[in-house]
């Protein structure tokens, strides 16, 4: 499962945003076999407008985790910070190729 997720935060909360974020996406890799990838990034001449690169092995890994205690706690400390939230459902065109690219980053 692959997702691009849209995020835009209110410029009073963005620092203290991104803190919270970068724990919650290392949690998430760290923690949960079933997350491939949690990768944040922001927009170089917007960085109010934040963008994750998801990828699952599974929607049920995506289920469960929506239901993990850091993502929870992620979820309700930074809802005051959030403006707009898009998730966009993706397909890879070519799926075979992506473990090439993790084992790149061990080079």
């Amino acid at each position: 499962m692959v997702r691009i997720a849209e995020i835009e935060i209110d410029s009073n909360y963005l620092d203290e945003y991104i803190a919270i974020h970068k724990e919650e996406s290392e949690a998430s890799v760290r923690l949960e076999a079933g997350v491939i990838c949690i990768y944040p990034m922001f927009k170089a001449e917007a960085p109010t407008q934040i963008r994750l690169l998801e990828i699952y092995a599974s929607k049920e890994d995506y289920e469960a985790h929506l239901k993990t205690p850091h993502f929870l706690e992620y979820k309700i400390a930074t809802l005051k910070m959030v403006k707009d939230l898009k998730l966009i459902e993706m397909s890879a065109i070519d799926a075979q190729s992506m473990p090439m690219i993790f084992q790149k980053l061990n080079q």
